[in-house]
């Protein structure tokens, strides 16, 4: 029991040197496979191919080993499984529980995996001063941006490449495609032909309407919230901005010596 506290602990931690260390490891394969994904659209010798196989496989495997660790370690398995971030690190993994069956709905899924970045947009997962919630929402909004064209953009390759190769020849092209699609330039000089590819599209339009509005709004909140504040520095955590008539920091608690404002 004591073993599997401490590797729940470290999953979750980012203040020892250990948890970083982990988490910093487990962000690094997630953009490295992503990387790997990206390079292998393009023409590429067979000798760097099978290299770029070779560590997927290894990168893979990790994550396998990393799931099914944090599923040993979880004290509601059923909950756990059912979470957004398990379900998305079960996704990115299923070729492992599959045996690499190289059928395309198998495929698509490993797109997903960037997505399990989004654990570590958890507040108190984000160092120095990216804990401030304004900071926060707007890391949300750019990595959701990237997020959606990235996915996206994996996907429509997968369905359009094999059926439309002289159009979508690589990642950038479809990287180009979802990004003018996104914001309603809309050129037409790329444009999906199969039914997946297009139905794709609408979901990656929908996606953006709904996500990107609301995380905006929630900015535009905080700033039109900030303005109404005043400064009266934290001794204790730093923290400037305060309501005017605050007596204590609602990040620490610490009381607020409005003597010294500025």
């Amino acid at each position: 029991m004591l073993l599997r506290k401490k590797i729940s602990f470290y999953f979750e931690d980012i203040e020892t040197p250990t948890g970083r260390s982990l988490n910093l490891i487990i962000t690094g394969l997630v953009l490295l496979s992503s990387v790997i994904f990206v390079i292998e659209t393009f023409s590429i010798s067979q000798e760097i191919r099978n290299l770029l196989s070779y560590v997927d496989s290894v990168i893979l495997l990790t994550f396998a080993l990393e799931y099914l660790l944090r599923l040993w370690c979880a004290e509601n398995k059923y909950q756990f499984i059912f979470s957004l971030y398990s379900v998305i690190d079960l996704i990115a993994i299923l070729p492992v529980f599959i045996g690499w069956i190289d059928i395309s709905f198998i495929r698509l899924f490993r797109w997903l995996r960037i997505l399990r970045l989004l654990r570590f947009l958890d507040p108190k997962n984000l160092p120095g001063n990216l804990t401030t919630e304004d900071s926060l929402i707007l890391t949300r909004i750019i990595f959701t941006l990237f997020a959606i064209v990235f996915v996206y953009s994996g996907l429509i390759y997968q369905v359009e490449h094999p059926v439309n190769p002289g159009v979508f020849r690589n990642f950038l092209d479809a990287a180009y495609f979802s990004v003018v699609t996104m914001t309603t330039v809309g050129f037409g000089d790329v444009t999906p032909i199969s039914q997946e590819g297009r139905f794709l599209t609408i979901m990656m339009i929908f996606t953006g309407i709904a996500l990107i509005p609301w995380q905006v709004g929630d900015l535009i909140k905080r700033v039109v919230k900030s303005a109404n504040e005043i400064e009266i520095p934290c001794h204790n955590c730093g923290l400037l901005l305060h309501d005017p008539d605050a007596n204590f920091c609602k990040i620490c608690g610490t009381k607020l010596e409005k003597g010294v404002e500025n």
